[in-house]
């Protein structure tokens, strides 16, 4: 099984002025074929930096992947620092100018010439032909490795991955296998306690199992290697069935299952609708609520601060007269000394609910972590 790295190439990334989402869609396809990616790495368009971290990722994986840099101007240094990484010269290749003309003439557009640049790659290199976008790509092989280089907009790049790259690394490197994953989430217990529950597993070497902590809740990740997805299913489940045992409830569902959207859907089988009310936290609750599109979610109302006088519970107490709701959800954030206390209410047909919990992380972050707890404490008191 061969292992993989990422490069992503553009200045603009370093910036901060885009998003590098090329990478995570890499890794995702890259780890269902089971093929192990142990680093992504951004570089700026520097003919030079990048042929060095090309060298340098050769010299330890099997597999190099690169983004960015095939266009038509002078600061797409890819196809150059490639060959200057392998020790080659760019070379003319009429079939790709030929491609990019064709490609071009479907607008009504003639070709510049500088994008004749794209028509050249390192010496040696094997084409590929790029049928939605104007940047052919290319893969450089060498004994038993090889570096794919890609264009970064990403939509082209997902296309020529899964129609020339996956195909070509299954054949070269006779991938067989896979790698899947499973994702369990949970409200309600902290990382650390969490991990003081399931610690044994997270020793595992196959399936592996590791955290990821978010605010107000935890992801379980299970990952397997086996052969066939059945095989690998069968790995994730004796597992989770584990992990499941220990943790009971915490665990609130897994994969694309939100917490939000199994609250709602614990209130539709009761027939209740729901209100709610916010103060102090920009609206968080009420977005999170809206996206699941459930017919029991009514209204939300959303304050940027109590008048002096005002009672939250008082006050959702009236919105669920105005709504005729069977459930209120409120909750407001308050600075004290050190630290932000989020208090939460709650109102049900049987049952009326106060708390108040400490919050001592960043205060741009208490909207969605109060969101959370809400929504975690609506989940545990219908059971």
């Amino acid at each position: 099984m061969p292992s993989a790295e990422i490069i992503t190439i553009g200045t603009e990334i370093l910036l901060g002025e885009i998003v590098d989402t090329n990478s995570a869609y890499l890794a995702r396809h890259l780890r269902d074929l089971n093929v192990d990616v142990f680093r992504t790495s951004t570089i700026g368009d520097n003919t030079q930096r990048i042929a060095d971290i090309i060298r340098e990722t050769l010299a330890r994986t099997q597999v190099i992947i690169t983004t960015g840099g095939l266009g038509p101007t002078v600061d797409d240094p890819t196809r150059e620092a490639v060959a200057q990484a392998f020790g080659v010269e760019v070379e003319f290749r009429p079939e790709l100018w030929e491609q990019i003309v064709e490609r071009m003439s479907r607008f009504g557009r003639v070709p510049t010439e500088n994008q004749k640049r794209q028509a050249y790659i390192p010496k040696g290199a094997i084409p590929v032909r790029n049928a939605v976008g104007t940047a052919p790509a290319f893969i450089v092989e060498m004994d038993d490795k090889c570096v794919i280089s890609l264009p970064g907009v990403p939509r082209e790049m997902e296309y020529l991955s899964e129609n020339e790259v996956f195909p070509y690394l299954k054949k070269r490197y006779n991938l067989t296998g896979l790698i899947k994953a499973r994702v369990l989430h949970t409200a309600g217990m902290g990382e650390s306690v969490i991990d003081e529950h399931i610690g044994e597993f997270e020793l595992l070497a196959n399936p592996t199992v590791g955290l990821a902590a978010h605010y107000g809740k935890v992801d379980i990740r299970i990952t397997a290697k086996a052969d066939t997805s059945e095989q690998a299913d069968i790995l994730i489940q004796d597992v989770e069935k584990a992990i499941r045992s220990r943790l009971g409830r915490v665990v609130y569902g897994a994969d694309e299952e939100t917490l939000e959207g199994v609250v709602m859907d614990r209130l539709v089988e009761r027939d209740w609708k729901l209100v709610t009310l916010e103060v102090n936290t920009g609206g968080e609750l009420t977005r999170m609520l809206s996206a699941t599109h459930s017919g029991a979610f009514l209204s939300g109302k959303i304050l940027s601060a109590l008048e002096e006088g005002q009672d939250l519970a008082s006050l959702l107490a009236e919105e669920l007269k105005t709504h005729q709701a069977a459930v209120g959800l409120a909750l407001t954030a308050r600075p004290v000394p050190g630290k932000l206390e989020v208090d939460l209410v709650l109102i049900t047909p049987t049952d009326q609910k106060s708390e108040t919990r400490g919050y001592g992380g960043h205060p741009k972050n208490v909207p969605s972590w109060g969101a959370h707890s809400a929504l975690e404490l609506l989940r545990a008191t219908l059971g």
